[in-house]
């Protein structure tokens, strides 16, 4: 059984110039669930991304995390993306934004600092000797349990295309997020690997007690490992339920599965 929700959007609305990207959108995710966030491209799936991390400000309407609003326009509460990522929420990208000069385990303790204590006068003074020990030494577990370790002296954009996803991912766990959110995940990848990275999915919920809500363009993967769906059209929810309601639903099918995907 599911237990409370983390993430709740409430009536989110975003403009984008004359454009009403997302549309009154309300959605959750709960405690133990992968969520889909599915439509068209152009659809507002990224945008409403954009929204629960930070990188804009609603123009109507509120989010919630752990029950606490930290994103309102009434009243107005409007945090960066680094304080977001702080509480809790960490997400990838469409495309991979990897630290391109920077090595296979710096990209991953880089993002282990957004929770260093240490200050200017403790790594001047190396006070701070312990924690940086502690966060080289989690580092390599974390590529172990990826199985990146053997590629840590590697520059990152050297791995092959899979491999740079799947570090993208380690880095965003890198940050103890309580809420990972995959921003086409499987883009770029054949049936095979698909399969593999929704396996590798569903062991990063487990192991990592960790809901996602991922936007994703590959429905074999969405329906084999969703518990539940969103999809929205033209910034506006048109459906949600288990991966089967939302299969068997006309609108659905209308708009987006009944559609060749070339996006």
């Amino acid at each position: 059984m599911l237990s409370d929700n983390i993430l709740r959007l409430e009536h989110v609305t975003m403009q984008l110039g004359g454009v009403v990207a997302v549309n009154d959108l309300s959605l959750e995710v709960n405690q133990g669930e992968i969520v889909a966030l599915i439509g068209p491209n152009g659809a507002g799936k990224t945008t409403a991304f954009n929204c629960i991390t930070g990188v804009y400000q609603p123009t109507e309407g509120k989010i919630l995390f752990e029950n606490n609003a930290y994103i309102s326009t009434s009243p107005v509460i409007d945090p960066t993306p680094d304080e977001v990522t702080k509480m809790g929420i960490a997400r990838t990208f469409q495309n991979i934004r990897l630290w391109k000069s920077m090595s296979v385990f710096d990209n991953v303790l880089t993002a282990k600092h957004m929770h260093a204590k240490h200050n200017v006068f403790s790594a001047t003074f190396r006070l701070s000797h312990a924690e940086e020990k502690r966060m080289r030494e989690e580092t390599a577990e974390l590529l172990k349990e990826q199985d990146l370790l053997q590629y840590k002296d590697d520059l990152a954009t050297s791995l092959p295309y899979g491999l740079q996803r799947r570090l993208e991912i380690a880095r965003a766990l890198a940050t103890d997020p309580k809420l990972l959110l995959l921003d086409e995940p499987a883009a770029g990848m054949n049936p095979q690997e698909t399969r593999e990275l929704g396996e590798f999915i569903v062991q990063i919920k487990e192991q990592h007690h960790l809901p996602v809500l991922m936007i994703e363009h590959h429905m074999d993967l969405v329906m084999q490992f969703s518990d539940r769906i969103y999809v929205i059209d033209f910034g506006r929810l048109i459906a949600s339920g288990t991966p089967s309601e939302v299969q068997a639903n006309q609108k659905v099918i209308d708009a987006y599965l009944g559609v060749s995907d070339n996006e």
